[in-house]
């Protein structure tokens, strides 16, 4: 199970808004296939594992155990249903790390293969099983996005000049490290100060994979058509006060100003199965999402030896629990979560 799990981060970043899904065949203690889920609407893990085994073991899939990290889908979608593939095998044995809350298969795929007269283990190394997939999880149990905030700031916690210019704050380890996060959600945001007076592309230079749709809020429409966000290098979505119209690779999408905006944009962008976000600032948008308790990890990156006084305050964390920490350099990469556990991932 857990070199399922291994195989099913390979896909990370390319298989959403699917879960990632590692599979593994093994005869008599010896592993004849291997295979995860590479790209959405594409052969699921089940799949490229039966057909990774050489022509000389296929008589041997009929006698071997079948470890997935996710219960096998039942039903038809952009692919078959996995449960019925390995039912026409006659694997006799399918070990699974844990259920699947969609609601598609949600225990689905468990009776069926055991109505086939398979035996069916669940629950091994559940909890990691649970935690590689919590952004699909929280999507569905919660209808938005798995949210994750991030900044850059100084050891004083301030994260641009007053005047709102911005300053390198973080060194090359982690600005490539930014980058590679970037690369494994679905989007990315930016509120209007930050998109104005930094114009950030937005996109993932630094790592390989494909960019993040770039999620912007822009009430008022202030940004010019010039800035690096309408580039066309990726998808940006402008949630605003005045229009809806689509020009190009660039969305506008109208909000209505007597509601609360997060709400509205998060529900959105569930309808358009956009299933991770990544937050990047400014320090008033990141405050939004923390105190409406809207946020599912942080990650704070401190240049500790770093002081510039008047400046442009970092947003303040609350009920967090620290769960990882590194120092390269003078930066300290921080992650949290909420003390709170999601309720998504507990099921």
């Amino acid at each position: 199970m857990q070199r399922c799990l291994q195989l099913a981060l390979i896909g990370a970043g390319n298989v959403a808004p699917n879960p990632m899904v590692g599979a593994v065949l093994v005869h008599n203690n010896r592993i004849i296939g291997e295979g995860y889920h590479q790209q959405f609407g594409k052969a699921h893990a089940e799949v490229n594992c039966i057909n990774s085994v050489n022509e000389a073991d296929k008589y041997l899939i009929a006698n071997s155990i079948l470890y997935v990290s996710l219960e096998p889908c039942a039903h038809f979608g952009k692919t078959p249903p996995c449960a019925n593939l390995i039912i026409e095998y006659k694997i006799p044995t399918v070990i699974i790390g844990c259920s699947d809350q969609y609601h598609e298969v949600n225990g689905k795929g468990i009776a069926k293969l055991r109505a086939a007269g398979i035996e069916v283990i669940i629950g091994i190394l559940e909890e990691k099983a649970k935690a590689i997939n919590k952004r699909f999880f929280t999507f569905y149990h919660l209808q938005r996005p798995y949210i994750i905030l991030k900044w850059a700031q100084t050891n004083d916690h301030r994260i641009a000049k007053a005047d709102f210019s911005s300053i390198q704050i973080s060194n090359d380890y982690s600005n490539r490290l930014v980058h590679k996060w970037r690369s494994e959600e679905a989007a990315i945001m930016v509120g209007t100060n930050t998109a104005l007076h930094d114009n950030p592309s937005l996109t993932n230079k630094l790592w390989q994979g494909k960019n993040p749709i770039r999620v912007i809020i822009d009430k008022k429409l202030q940004l010019p058509a010039s800035h690096q966000l309408f580039s066309g290098e990726a998808k940006t979505i402008v949630f605003n006060n005045i229009k809806n119209e689509i020009a190009g690779s660039v969305e506008f999408c109208r909000i209505d100003e007597l509601q609360p905006a997060l709400p509205q944009i998060l529900y959105y962008l569930y309808q358009q199965n956009i299933l991770s976000l990544l937050v990047e600032g400014g320090s008033i948008l990141l405050q939004s999402f923390i105190d409406s308790g809207l946020w599912d990890e942080a990650r704070i990156i401190t240049n500790t030896k770093m002081i510039i006084g008047k400046g442009i305050a970092s947003p303040i964390l609350s009920n967090q629990l620290l769960i990882q920490s590194e120092s390269r350099g003078y930066d300290l990469i921080e992650h949290y979560e909420p003390a709170t556990n999601n309720p998504a991932t507990k099921h």
